[in-house]
């Protein structure tokens, strides 16, 4: 639920972009279209005749985040393979050629067992992925992170720079694709004492694992920053308890580290700035600040800590997200940013060109660069439309042939599922609130009809957006024939930080927040569109907290309630959080002055909604003791579970659904409950229920 700040997405030549927006290309020569028919993008999947059964929605991702290397001969990519995820490469020269895979890649929920996270290419022929495991040190669990580098001739992997290494040893900072090398913080080990939050900073060969230091640990840095060439320019450290953020900085590897800023953010907006991207001006970066309200791209002064101009790049209404670097790392090619979609706006002209190309070939929007080779001349393009998975392909800027490489969801593939829009609707109090509506594609009359309000995780920082995504639980939802709307209730991220400030005011957390759900029910009534009679409530993480924040307070408005990993009793975690991040970080959470009172768990006489409760046993955000806690107290209060509530522990759960059995038990189990108290056709509603004619196999 803790949100960290986007800052700039520095990447390395090999993948210019992993933030969902299109682009196009130009040769010096001319311009080269993407070849691709109609036809020849279409996976023959049609869905219209009759209902997708529920469980399809929870099948993993059959291809997800394929990056090219350098030299655009080859593309790393996770694909599943009979609900495993795994990680593998193909070979780019050969159209068709069969991915080789070298790992299964899952989440980790015992002591021991290991994942993987992210990878990347160093060179043109070594895979570095991030290999975490949770381990219990002195009775806590912990994740550590490692690397790992798979060399694709020999198919040897290395561990890079496991010795000496403490809790977290895989933060990639910097890489140096012709050297073959890269710079690494990590935390390390000394006299067999772990300096977590403490890091230095390693240069590691990715083909033997050597390296040595550049960078020894300061006791006042968390987060060291290196610039286009390597160079260690700056760092940044914090303090829990007191919440102040220290910025150190020198103008070049032989200067000292002074302190520029200290300073806290008792917003929690992320107020302070940062260099993002190093110029080669002297003491020059691009940063992001929302110093005027919205997150705004900016040239600073790093030494005097000074704003240099006036803004480079904002979007009316909306925060930036953080900025793409160009190939050296030392200028900004673009920078991305969420409206209704995630889209870049591209400064490099020559991504800027195909960006038109795809827009006019495919819809603006509906397609995107992922990854691109040195010099731009092959690219992964990913897409897709908001109500489709869509697929990746593989897009030959010379030849200007685009092929697709493979579909994203191994089942849907690109079919047309159910219609999205963002709505801006009034809040009781006047505030405009954007939500994400998804239309239940088999009830055109769009008439009082039965609803899904499924408020996101996070809360702040966070927020939904027109997107198939990960986890398609709106698709879902609409599938059974309800309405789903997803509101950006304030506090909600990407809107400026008032916007964020009114969430976390005192009456924000479980109150006004949880006004902003019902207000939908309201309005979106008047309007016609749904029967707010009708509703039910479904979310997880903070949506999970809502949920049964929804049930407890509001038992009148929902019919039933869904609720999934939430936090349900804030001094118990207010408690488990300070020991985690601190006193001033724990406050990052609920900021009521009446914890008690916004704790469903602690308010459980009296009458509740009908509600579901899934958690997950390894879920290392929120405890497990949160969910049996709400069970006991409901029990204590006379609730009788199978009537009142219904609870069911995932044994293989963690806080991000890892497993299809997982997330299909999710599914199936928010259906069965949703139709027992809500059910989406009644003999009244002018539509019928279509059958189901896509199923999975048994």
């Amino acid at each position: 639920m803790r949100i960290t700040k986007i800052a700039g997405l520095l990447m390395s030549a090999a993948v210019l972009s992993i933030v969902p927006m299109a682009a196009a290309y130009a040769e010096d020569v001319g311009s080269v279209s993407p070849s691709i028919s109609k036809e020849e993008a279409k996976s023959e999947i049609v869905v219209a005749g009759g209902r997708v059964d529920i469980a399809v929605f929870g099948k993993r991702p059959f291809m997800r985040t394929p990056r090219l290397s350098p030299d655009g001969t080859k593309i790393a990519v996770m694909m599943s393979r009979n609900g495993v995820d795994n990680l593998g490469w193909i070979d780019a020269t050969k159209p068709g050629a069969a991915p080789v895979f070298f790992l299964a890649a899952e989440e980790q929920r015992e002591v021991g067992d290991r994942s993987v996270n992210s990878w990347r290419w160093v060179g043109n022929r070594t895979i570095v992925y991030t290999l975490t495991s949770r381990e219990n040190i002195n009775g806590q669990r912990i994740d550590m992170a490692r690397l790992v580098g798979y060399d694709v001739e020999t198919g040897k992997m290395t561990p890079l720079a496991w010795d000496k290494a403490g809790a977290n040893g895989a933060r990639i900072m910097h890489i140096n694709d012709e050297a073959e090398t890269m710079l690494v913080q990590r935390d390390s080990i000394k006299d067999g004492v772990d300096y977590e939050g403490s890091p230095e900073v390693i240069e590691v060969d990715a083909r033997s694992g050597k390296y040595k230091i550049i960078q020894r640990p300061n006791v006042e840095i968390s987060s060291w920053v290196s610039d286009g060439k390597g160079v260690i320019r700056a760092g940044v450290g914090g303090d829990g308890d007191s919440g102040k953020q220290r910025l150190m900085y020198r103008s070049d590897a032989s200067g000292t580290f002074k302190t520029v800023s200290n300073e806290s953010d008792s917003t929690y907006t992320g107020a302070q700035i940062t260099p993002d991207i190093f110029l080669d001006e002297p003491d020059m970066a691009y940063a992001t600040s929302n110093k005027d309200g919205f997150r705004k791209v900016y040239k600073i002064n790093v030494k005097t800590m000074q704003i240099v101009g006036e803004p480079i790049f904002g979007i009316k209404g909306y925060d930036v997200d953080g900025l793409v670097a160009n190939e050296a790392d030392n200028d900004m090619a673009g920078v991305a940013y969420t409206s209704t979609k995630e889209r870049t706006r591209w400064f490099d002209p020559r991504l800027a060109e195909i960006q038109k190309f795809l827009d006019e070939d495919f819809g603006r929007g509906n397609s995107r660069i992922i990854s691109t080779n040195d010099g731009y001349t092959k690219l992964l393009i990913f897409k897709g439309k908001p109500s489709e998975p869509g697929g990746y392909y593989f897009y030959d800027t010379e030849s200007g042939k685009m092929q697709l490489l493979g579909w994203y969801h191994p089942v849907l593939k690109d079919a047309e599922m159910n219609p999205m829009d963002s709505i801006r609707y009034k809040a009781s109090d006047g505030m405009e609130i954007e939500a994400v509506v998804t239309y239940p594609r088999h009830r055109p009359s769009r008439k009082n009809l039965p609803v899904i309000v499924m408020p996101h995780g996070g809360p702040f920082g966070v927020r939904d957006q027109e997107e198939f995504g990960f986890f398609p639980w709106h698709q879902a939802m609409a599938e059974l024939g309800y309405v789903v709307i997803q509101p950006n209730y304030r506090g909600s991220g990407g809107y400026g930080k008032e916007f964020v400030k009114e969430g976390r005011k005192a009456n924000g957390y479980g109150l006004r927040m949880q006004d902003d759900l019902n207000d939908a029910l309201t309005w979106f009534g008047q309007q016609g569109l749904i029967d707010p009679k009708r509703a039910c409530i479904m979310g997880w993480s903070y949506g999970g907290y809502a949920t049964a924040r929804g049930a407890q307070r509001d038992p009148e408005t929902w019919k039933c309630a869904i609720a999934g990993a939430g936090v349900y009793d804030f001094p118990m975690m207010k408690a488990y959080d300070t020991r985690s991040f601190g006193s001033f970080g724990a406050n990052y959470q609920a900021t009521s002055d009446n914890l008690i009172g916004i704790s469903s768990a602690r308010n459980t006489d009296g009458k509740w909604a009908p509600i579901l409760i899934v958690a997950g046993i390894r879920d290392a955000r929120i405890p497990i003791e949160q969910s049996r806690t709400l069970v006991s107290r409901l029990k204590g209060s006379g609730k009788k579970e199978g009537v009142d509530f219904r609870y069911v522990e995932q044994p293989k759960g963690t806080h991000n659904l890892p497993y299809e059995d997982v997330h299909i038990e999710w599914l199936k189990e928010a259906e069965a409950w949703a139709r027992r108290f809500n059910p989406a056709y009644i003999e009244t509603d002018a539509e019928k229920e279509p059958k189901v004619t896509m199923a999975l196999p048994n």
